[in-house]
């Protein structure tokens, strides 16, 4: 096995960071604190009955949900890689099960197949394949689409198809390819629970001085307030965790780490405003309902769809990814 394989399956260091540990300590403390919090606020008469049930049904399914993502983060870089896939092929199949595009065999066949391709991208630490996924995928569901010789409705389900790929196969795929670097696992980390707190926050706020609505046809109960309330608590909580995951790195300044914290602020945002747009589209509440009181995998992943390209790319402009290690680790042996 090559040094390339062998890192991809390597478990050393899941704990060494300082800040690593220190966002897991973090999540930790999170499921020790909410059912105290809950029990407390009832017993006071602050949460109602209803809201005290929906509650504890979220914080049932999170204490499934988080496992399932941070273990494999933690675990090793090919774990991290191919959970990023699953949950892509997941919000994929809720997608097309609302939107109808699962009808639509060979469209459906290619999504999937570039969404592995990214998946096998991100494992060979190949980024110009990884790059070049987009027209390719583009092209290849342009010209799939031709081959059933039924021209009505020919753009709609290209376009929804293309929408499919860019959002869960790219969108996504970025996130997977952040585990070829090596320090990976407290950016991806950070990532993730920046933008669920960036959710937590908009609703505090929102339930606590939000009045004016911004987009009442988009989505009824955000409030400029929750957004404002939003930016401001995780951009602060993106910029001084982030001094500890970036430290000593160029990355490792104020004005940096603000920004880094309003992208995922402000994209975490606009990933929920379009779920909501396709929703309210489509005249559904929640793309499923596989996770009790959440909806399905893409309600829960969706804030996530524009934060991961673009802090990919904000990152890799000063850090890079995956640029100590050898590229294309599996395709080189193979055709070497």
């Amino acid at each position: 096995m090559n040094e390339g394989l062998r890192y991809l399956f390597s478990r050393a260091g899941a704990f060494e960071q300082p800040a690593t540990r220190f966002i897991v300590g973090l999540i930790i403390v999170a499921f020790v604190a909410a059912p105290v919090a809950t029990v407390v606020l009832s017993r006071f008469k602050v949460l109602g009955e209803n809201t005290r049930r929906d509650v504890w049904i979220r914080y049932r399914t999170w204490l499934f949900i988080t496992p399932a993502v941070v273990v494999p983060i933690l675990w090793c870089p090919a774990a991290a890689m191919v959970m990023v896939t699953a949950a892509s092929i997941l919000c994929y199949r809720e997608y097309a099960r609302a939107t109808g595009l699962f009808r639509h065999h060979s469209l459906s066949a290619i999504v999937v197949l570039g969404i592995v391709g990214v998946g096998l991208t991100c494992l060979d630490n190949w980024y110009g394949m990884f790059a070049a996924m987009t027209p390719l995928t583009i092209v290849s569901l342009a010209a799939g689409a031709v081959l059933v010789d039924s021209p009505k409705g020919y753009v709609q389900r290209v376009a929804l198809a293309c929408v499919a790929f860019l959002l869960f196969g790219m969108g996504l795929g970025h996130l997977g390819y952040m585990a070829n670097e090596p320090d990976y696992r407290p950016i991806m980390l950070l990532i993730l629970v920046a933008v669920q707190l960036n959710d937590i926050f908009a609703y505090i706020c929102g339930k606590s001085f939000g009045r004016r609505k911004v987009f009442p046809n988009t989505s009824p109960n955000k409030t400029l307030g929750g957004h404002l309330g939003a930016i401001i608590l995780t951009t602060t909580f993106t910029a001084v965790v982030g001094h500890f995951v970036f430290v000593g790195k160029r990355l490792d300044t104020p004005l940096l780490l603000l920004a880094l914290g309003l992208i995922i602020s402000i994209g975490g945002q606009m990933g929920d405003l379009v779920l909501s747009s396709i929703k309210r589209d489509l005249g559904i509440k929640d793309m499923a309902t596989t996770l009790p009181g959440h909806g399905g995998f893409l309600d829960r992943f969706n804030s996530v769809l524009l934060v991961a390209p673009a802090t990919f790319h904000f990152i890799g402009y000063f850090l890079g990814f995956g640029l100590s290690r050898p590229a294309r680790v599996i395709t080189a042996s193979l055709f070497q």
